[in-house]
């Protein structure tokens, strides 16, 4: 391990999704299916971090954490609770939330979507009808208006590709549907709502100093054939990478796409409709056409999840999409499932030492927000999956910074990890045996 700097430049911060922390909220379609479906160690999104009420306590959280930057997400049942009936209180309160994080000088980057949306949505047919479309901007519409003047930074939809795989094709998320055809109809229309939400924003916040920066984070791996010697394991993960990420960030950002969703794809959407390349990312993919599955090889650093540790993928990941969209990257999440909390400092020193080297390459990575600020609801793994930097214990709510939380605390101050850090945080054996294994995985 050797100290790396970051510009000066270079905002780090965290990211949450409303419904896996707010708790509360019972008319949103994942906590319906939380109460219909088994969740791993059992609950519901009900409990999560109870972080509505806690808002404030959280915020002084980050702020001791030194956070620049947070991205957060506002729960659509909320605030449109029936279809075109608005909460104007509901509003106040995400309202009263994003000040006192500019209060803090903490710049905050709003989620509109983040795999939840209320129960009058599901029964009109979620995404896969046009009417989405038309909802969906009119929701937008409505928050813009209501603190456009607070907020410069958008995320108008998280993890489409996540959204559609889980809940479309192996049919282990709400809606449930097993439909190929029918995910492709999704996409679509989660791109016309993407599209009609980036230039609704844009045309609200007309006329404001501050410059507006509105895209998508994408779910991006690299995606590898098990067998570099198999042309059929070579095509495999050509084919899976292409279908999973590859055409959505082009049709989303600019109109565009491969072969599959083009045929699906409306004419005359061709545009600029990103400001930014938001990247999520989390692990390494590896497959072979014999089973058409993702396999993490024997011997290969993982996660409580048992999702790869590939730290290089990120830089691989951030240089090929600025490369193809010469946009900014901004890596929206990234962070990693350890419930001890005994490998976390290690991951975000690797994948930050990869943007550090980045950025001296003159890539215009710009931001960098951790999953998560909390220990939160992690869907189907429930309260079973830690990845926050504070620890959540969910029966009392008390709330305790880890040590890879005041690790990542001293590199938002520093703006990267000095020799010292390195001393105080890392047990050189330790990093040996971890070095090995991670050379391994090359």
């Amino acid at each position: 391990m050797k100290p790396f700097t970051l510009p000066n430049d270079f905002y780090l911060g965290t990211a949450t999704a409303a419904t896996q922390i707010e708790g509360g909220d019972k008319n949103n379609n994942w906590y319906e299916w939380s109460t219909k479906n088994t969740i791993k160690g059992g609950g519901t999104t009900l409990r999560a971090d109870d972080h509505w009420n806690r808002y404030r306590e959280d915020i002084s959280l980050m702020k001791r954490l030194n956070q620049k930057v947070y991205r957060m997400g506002i729960e659509w049942s909320r605030i449109e609770p029936e279809n075109g009936r608005f909460d104007d209180e509901a509003m106040a309160h995400y309202r009263d939330e994003i000040s006192l994080l500019l209060k803090n000088g903490i710049k905050p980057l709003l989620t509109l979507h983040h795999f939840t949306h209320p129960l009058w949505i599901c029964k009109e047919g979620e995404f896969e009808t046009e009417r989405i479309v038309k909802y969906f901007e009119r929701y937008v519409r409505y928050v813009v208006k209501n603190i456009g003047d607070l907020v410069s930074d958008y995320i108008t939809i998280n993890e489409p590709n996540v959204y559609v795989t889980n809940g479309y094709i192996f049919g282990i998320w709400p809606p449930a549907k097993k439909n190929f055809k029918l995910a492709m109809k999704v996409y679509i229309n989660m791109t016309l709502c993407h599209i009609a939400a980036y230039k609704a924003i844009h045309e609200l916040r007309d006329g404001f100093a501050e410059k507006t920066m509105v895209g998508v984070a994408n779910h991006l791996r690299i995606f590898r054939p098990y067998n570099n010697f198999s042309p059929f394991d070579r095509i495999t993960a050509a084919i899976v990478s292409g279908l999973f990420q590859n055409e959505i960030v082009s049709l989303m950002s600019k109109g565009t796409s491969g072969p599959v969703l083009r045929f699906f794809s409306p004419k005359g959407i061709q545009g600029n409709y990103c400001d930014f390349i938001g990247i999520n990312y989390y692990t390494r993919s590896t497959f072979r056409l014999r089973g058409f599955k993702d396999i993490v090889r024997p011997g290969l650093p993982k996660n409580d999840m048992g999702w790869e540790i590939y730290p290089q993928g990120l830089a691989n990941l951030c240089e090929s999409f600025y490369k193809k969209f010469k946009l900014p990257i901004w890596i929206t999440e990234n962070g990693v499932c350890d419930n001890d909390d005994d490998i976390r400092s290690e991951y975000i020193f690797n994948h930050l030492e990869q943007v550090a080297l980045l950025c001296k390459k003159g890539i215009p990575v710009e931001r960098y927000y951790h999953w998560s600020l909390l220990d939160n609801f992690e869907w189907l793994d429930g309260e079973t999956a830690r990845f926050g930097l504070i620890h959540v214990n969910y029966d009392t709510q008390q709330r305790t910074v880890k040590r890879s939380g005041e690790f990542y605390a001293e590199i938002c101050k520093e703006h990267g990890v000095t020799q010292d850090m390195i001393d105080r945080y890392f047990d050189g054996q330790q990093i040996d045996e971890r070095e090995k294994e991670v050379a391994g995985s090359k």
